[in-house]
């Protein structure tokens, strides 16, 4: 089981939220040159493009099922597969953006060095993680999948991770001349039946579905269904609230 581009859009106008507020904390440039780290289905990509008409702007993603989502939707758009750890640009970035992407990938000492390589002197690396791997509808994951029942085929599968704060501050600020890092705890209002199941099943339990036939993969659902509706309680008006914490950081001007 790969990415699934219609489920992970079932939540878009809330996951386009933290891509939108990022967009807004890059200043005021004009970059010739735009890349979309991590793009997905290429609707975030469709917003850079929007903000920056004149930049050439590429999306890029290892996911064959979002870019084919993307070039399909998008086709006048320039689409490439490609894994960010290994990613090389054919010329100086102005604007490296990535939403919701890194969070995937180990090593961000490493991964950020990269990255923060393919800027120009005026460059800016624009990122946003989730850090709500504490919360617990994450905790209800991990302790499912390492349960007797489940962890012969799921104690060591990955929802990514993230490191606190300061410790992205000190990594940037030892490589750009401006620094700005922050979070943002998003109260999600979700409605529908286990809305909440429905939300991680198109981004954080992607891995551990994919290592399930389609009858565990229900099962497992409807363990972790249950775990979900006991840890968000549904409110009055029949809607959950699901608090979403995301880390943001915007540096500028690479040290050379």
């Amino acid at each position: 089981m790969g990415w699934d581009p219609e489920r992970y859009l079932q939540f878009d106008n809330l996951r386009l939220r933290p891509a939108l507020d990022l967009i807004a904390r890059i200043p005021a440039v004009q970059p010739l040159r735009v890349v979309d780290l991590g793009c997905g289905p290429g609707n975030v990509t469709m917003l850079l493009k929007e903000r920056w008409p004149a930049a050439d702007v590429l999306g890029i993603d290892s996911s064959t099922e979002m870019l084919a989502r993307a070039g399909a939707e998008h086709p006048g758009m320039r689409w490439e597969q490609a894994d960010a750890r290994l990613w090389q640009a054919d010329a100086e970035v102005d604007v490296l953006f990535s939403n919701a992407a890194l969070h995937w990938l180990d090593d961000h000492a490493t991964l950020f060095a990269h990255l923060s390589s393919q800027l120009g002197m005026r460059g800016i690396l624009a990122v946003q993680m989730p850090a709500n791997f504490d919360a617990p509808s994450h905790q209800a994951i991990r302790g499912l999948a390492g349960s007797r029942a489940w962890r012969e085929r799921l104690a060591d599968s990955r929802m990514g991770a993230v490191e606190e704060a300061g410790f992205y501050y000190s990594l940037l600020s030892a490589r750009f001349h401006i620094v700005d890092v922050w979070e943002t705890v998003y109260w999600q209002r979700l409605t529908g039946d286990n809305p909440i199941l429905n939300w991680l099943s198109g981004t954080t339990l992607v891995p551990y579905f994919s290592r399930l036939g389609e009858d565990e993969r229900g099962g497992f659902s409807t363990e972790l269904g249950e775990m979900l509706k006991a840890a968000y309680p549904v409110s009055p008006d029949g809607s959950v609230l699901f608090p979403f914490r995301r880390l943001f950081m915007v540096a500028r001007n690479p040290q050379r």
